[in-house]
């Protein structure tokens, strides 16, 4: 197989892993599934994340003509992941860092929530970026003191179990909320995880499910992460104000999750591509975590100790810390880091189309990846160094760029040998 050859393969596993997470594959048998018999009621639709105006669409496309008749709705989306929907209204805000637009648009999503009754039908459409856009601060804490936490811990690598629990127990929202708000209407909800394990109690921050965390834990998160939050916010998490319901709380009594979609899917459908032509697929895990260029060093040693032919697939969510001049990025820094470890190819990006701060998905390496980079003049440890590796993939072409896929079940990661 030729270099070119095996730079296409790489994309095409990639692509059938963005493939298998898309809402059309899967929300109409979920609605089939679960709504055989209608409400007496309203229908509110409602949801947040990179893939939730493609899921309304899709649930409208689904939905019994019965059910349209009595659907409204309102759906908050990242900028530039809108979809036209008929019945469903599409906000788009700002992601990862909230503002006024997602602020506005989930109070009214909670205040319509609030309204429903017995006969009525909440339908949640859940997925990744999800957290961020249903911001709703408590009442105690001012919406810019959550926007700089929330800057803050992105700043300082938390991983998404510890931002979730944190901004649970500063939102009106999340942690099962929006499903107390709406009881004793019945609520039903759809997710697309990316998260690790799939727990629908941090997809999103879990709107509609029972949270076992605690204020405490929150507590700690700021103190581990060096976060300074005002006197206001600290004696919010020290009162029993802050505390989200268990999943055993009667509020949550009419509520039933979905998880549609998962990393682990997705990678099993790259996995047969990378089958088909003629690698052995070998899935190291659909939730791996830690810095992005630990990683990188361990799936090294992987694939060296590899047969050839092998190809080694992994998943999950990494963290970097920027403390250079670049934009990070968590898989354009890990296969540049894979480049400083040995010869490979290999490719990492974000399935839903975005790495780090930038409109980017990823990039993809050969073993010519370092002398093309020496005849270019690019340094590959200074600018790993300074965090810059979308900086160092822009220089040699090798960047993976789609566009807002419009879902998200986290990063993909292939080395072929």
């Amino acid at each position: 197989m030729s270099p070119a050859e095996k730079i296409a393969l790489m994309r095409a596993m990639f692509d059938a892993a963005v493939s298998a997470a898309h809402p059309d594959n899967f929300i109409g048998g979920a609605v089939e599934k679960t709504l055989q018999a209608l409400p007496e009621g309203r229908v509110f639709v409602t949801g947040f994340g990179k893939a939730s105006a493609v899921m309304a669409r899709a649930f409208e496309a689904a939905a019994p003509d019965r059910l349209k008749a009595k659907m409204e709705g309102m759906v908050i989306v990242p900028d530039g992941h809108g979809s036209a929907c008929e019945y469903i209204q599409i906000i788009e805000a700002a992601h990862p860092v909230p503002d006024e637009r997602g602020l506005k648009a989930a109070e009214e999503i909670i205040q319509t929530a609030r309204q429903l009754g017995q006969d009525d039908l909440m339908v949640v459409l859940v997925s990744g970026g999800g957290s961020s856009l249903f911001c709703l601060p408590h009442r105690a804490i001012g919406f810019q003191v959550k926007q700089n936490i929330t800057s803050q811990l992105l700043h300082n690598g938390a991983p998404i179990d510890a931002m979730n629990c944190v901004r649970k127990h500063l939102s009106a929202g999340k942690g099962g909320q929006l499903a107390a708000a709406a009881y004793p209407a019945r609520t039903l909800s759809f997710a697309i995880s990316d998260v690790p394990g799939d727990d629908p109690a941090v997809i999103a921050s879990g709107p509609t499910v029972g949270d076992d965390s605690t204020a405490r834990q929150a507590l700690e998160i700021l103190a581990r992460y060096r976060i300074a939050v005002p006197k206001a916010v600290e004696a919010h998490l020290h009162s029993a104000d802050c505390e989200t319901p268990l999943a055993s709380d009667p509020l949550l009594s009419a509520s039933d999750m979905y998880v549609l979609a998962t990393p682990l899917k997705s990678l099993q459908a790259a996995a047969e591509i990378a089958r088909k032509a003629g690698y052995n697929p070998v899935i190291l895990g659909d939730a791996l975590e830690g810095e992005s260029r630990a990683l990188a060093a361990w799936m090294a040693q992987k694939a060296t100790a590899s047969p050839a032919k092998t190809a080694l697939i992994s998943g999950g969510e990494t963290t970097v810390i920027v403390t250079g001049k670049g934009k990070g990025g968590r898989n354009a820094e890990f296969i540049h880091a894979l480049a400083l470890c040995g010869s490979f190819y290999g490719l990492a990006a974000d399935t839903d189309g975005i790495d780090g701060a930038l409109p980017v998905a990823g990039a993809y390496i050969t073993p010519e990846t370092l002398s093309l980079a020496r005849t270019r003049g690019v340094d590959a440890q200074a600018m790993l160094e300074d965090n810059d590796s979308h900086g160092f993939f822009a220089a040699l072409d090798s960047q993976i760029i789609t566009g807002p896929t419009k879902t998200n079940v986290n990063d993909f990661r292939v080395i072929l040998t």
